[in-house]
Formats: structure tokens, sequence, C-alpha cells
């Protein structure tokens, strides 16, 4: 498997994975999937990047910002996604390795995630990763009707801002 940078030609395959992720209930509180035009605006342009093996995109990991403050510039929230076929074989947690790398060699110093309680396995790979759960944001969203809440993690960089 390696990790590299994901290009628009990758966007096919990468929304396939985020719509098995939608599918799940327990990935994200978007309902429908975005065009590349719209995905492309939102996510972090220095840090995208997508799990390959014999050609397969296996799954993608991306940067959000949280913010257009300048103070916040150095902070960004995580997106990892992983296809039905990959799962458990290790590729969210190289995923975000590899995205922490890339977010401190482009000035990240704090990475967030929202995570759904119920995603006991991205818990478990941010928490490997160096997240911390710093809290729950209870009833955040509606949801198909259902107030959800999320966990809140965070990772402060050891190399950036410090």
């Amino acid at each position: 498997m390696q990790i590299i940078t994901m290009l628009p030609q990758h966007w096919e395959a990468v929304k396939n994975i985020y719509a098995e992720g939608i599918a799940t209930g327990n990935a994200t509180f978007q309902s429908t999937l975005p065009s590349w035009k719209e995905w492309d605006e939102t996510h972090v342009a220095n840090s995208r990047l997508v799990a390959i093996e014999n050609e397969t995109v296996l799954g993608w990991a991306a940067l959000t910002a949280v913010s257009g403050r300048c103070v916040y510039a150095g902070v960004a929230e995580v997106s990892v996604y992983v296809s039905v076929a990959a799962r458990g074989k290790g590729v969210g947690r190289s995923l975000l390795k590899s995205l922490i790398n890339e977010s401190e060699k482009n000035n990240f110093w704090t990475l967030q995630a929202g995570i759904f309680p119920e995603n006991i396995a991205s818990i478990k790979i941010h928490e490997a990763g160096g997240f911390r759960i710093i809290g729950k944001r209870e009833r955040i969203g509606e949801m198909n009707h259902i107030w959800r809440d999320t966990l809140l993690l965070e990772r402060r960089s050891n190399v950036v801002g410090i």
C-alpha cells in the first residue's frame, strides 16, 4: 500500500468511499455527496491523501480549515475514510499518520476531529495517532430526526506551534 497525494483523478473513488461512510450513519452528518468543485473548495489543498494498492484507492484523508480567521490558520479538522473492502487492515491508521506528517509540513499545530461515539474504530485510530478526547458535544446536530452527540478529539503538534 502506498500513501500518495490525492489528485482530481482520484475523485470518483474518493466519492464512492465517502458514500460508503455516509451509508453507515456513523461517519458524518453529511447526507448527500458533494460535487468535486464543492469538495475541492472546502478542503485544504496541501493536505489531501489517498491510500492505493494495485491501482485501487483504499481510503482517503484530508483537512478542512476550522476558520477563515488568521489566528486559526494552523487548526484543521481531520477526515479519514476507508473503503468497506479495506477496513480492519490498518489503512485508516496509515492515512492518519501520513496526514499528521503532511499537516506539520504545512504548519498546522492543532488537528481536531468530531466523531460519533458509536464509531469506535475511528476513535481508536485517532487515539493511536495521538488524539485525545477533550469533550462531548451533546445533541450537536440532528440526523434523520434524531439528535446526535459527537466526541471532540484534538491533537497538538510536538513540532509546530511549540
